[in-house]
């Protein structure tokens, strides 16, 4: 299926590994790595070479991939051992993004099934769930997009795009359908800090994508709502628990505070395999808590007094009753409560 507006990937397998596009050289420089092996995969997605949860879970599937290779190399009457090791610590490496563990798991279980060499299979696997992916961005986009008006303007948060996915993406999958047919007359992208995915990933994105796009710092889209310039909110989400809450990048709730003030609505676009029916509600979801340089620092320089401390947590919770529509490719929920969550994943 051929899409406009659709020309980046981010992640690639060939036989010499894993190549990822190290997101945290961008926009400055498109630089790839080549992984080799499951623990390098894992340092991949710990320090932010690649991010978002859909990237992260096909990410960890190929992963698996390595460390199946490795394990039945080295020892093949007994690969399953170290194999399960290495996915104990794959599934640590962030602990927010659902699709990280649910990759695991699939990968496990099928492998724990398998007699002989399991990498053939595994690596189907893994790229069935990378173009499975790339699929549903198509559907939400297609979706979510049939929820907006002509002549709308959109703001998203973070970065939800070709580079947090498999390709296409979630929020930013809708925002390329809904430009796609010329719905929008303008983008408009958070910073996001401290990492600055908004300015540095999504920016480029859509620049690379022929998509005009004006950046502004994230303490500027109250203000940017209240001049009534925009008509919705588009976000993706690394966990969304049974009751309809939302885990997504820092700063998230915040918007949907101020949308909600301001009459503007508010959606979150995701794979069902965010959603964790296991998770009551955002309160049971772990937040990662990161290093206090990445906000005292900003591209490697200091910006804060020497001294300050710093509070940094990469996500936080926006709770069902702000949110108007979750977009899935199973379908979409309008005023997202657990009941409807769970007619969605039945």
């Amino acid at each position: 299926m051929e899409k406009l507006h659709d020309a980046i990937r981010a992640m690639a397998w060939t036989d010499a590994g894993l190549e990822l596009l190290d997101q945290r050289k961008l926009p400055l420089a498109e630089s790839w790595l080549v992984l080799c092996d499951c623990a390098s995969v894992a340092r991949a997605i710990r320090d932010m070479v690649v991010r978002g949860a859909p990237a992260i879970g096909i990410t960890a599937a190929y992963a698996a991939v390595l460390a199946a290779r490795e394990r039945y190399a080295r020892q093949p009457s007994d690969w399953r051992t170290g194999f399960a090791i290495d996915m104990q610590n794959l599934a640590q490496s962030r602990p927010t993004a659902v699709n990280l563990v649910w990759a695991v798991e699939r990968m496990q279980q099928l492998a724990f099934s398998l007699n002989g060499n399991p990498v053939p299979v595994l690596l189907s696997e893994a790229q069935a769930i990378h173009e499975q992916d790339i699929a549903a961005n198509y559907t939400m986009g297609e979706r979510g997009a049939a929820c907006i008006d002509d002549g709308s303007s959109v703001l998203t948060h973070c970065n939800t795009g070709s580079l947090a996915t498999g390709g296409y993406g979630t929020a930013l999958g809708v925002i390329r359908s809904a430009w796609s047919d010329n719905k929008l007359n303008a983008v408009y992208a958070d910073e996001t800090r401290p990492w600055l995915q908004g300015a540095r990933l999504t920016a480029w994105e859509l620049v690379q994508d022929s998509i005009p796009v004006t950046l502004l710092v994230d303490g500027a889209a109250a203000w940017l709502m209240q001049q009534g310039r925009v008509q919705w909110v588009i976000v993706g989400s690394d966990r969304i628990a049974a009751n309809g809450d939302v885990a997504n990048k820092i700063g998230t709730y915040a918007a949907a505070v101020a949308a909600r003030h301001h009459g503007v609505r508010f959606m979150v676009v995701a794979p069902s395999s965010t959603v964790d029916m296991g998770t009551a509600c955002g309160a049971d979801i772990p937040i990662e808590m990161r290093a206090e340089q990445e906000v005292l620092s900003a591209g490697g320089q200091p910006v804060a007094a020497n001294g300050a401390q710093a509070w940094n947590p990469a996500f936080d919770i926006t709770p069902a009753e702000l949110i108007d529509v979750i977009v899935t490719e199973r379908g979409i929920v309008e005023h997202p409560d657990t009941v409807k969550m769970r007619s969605l994943m039945v």
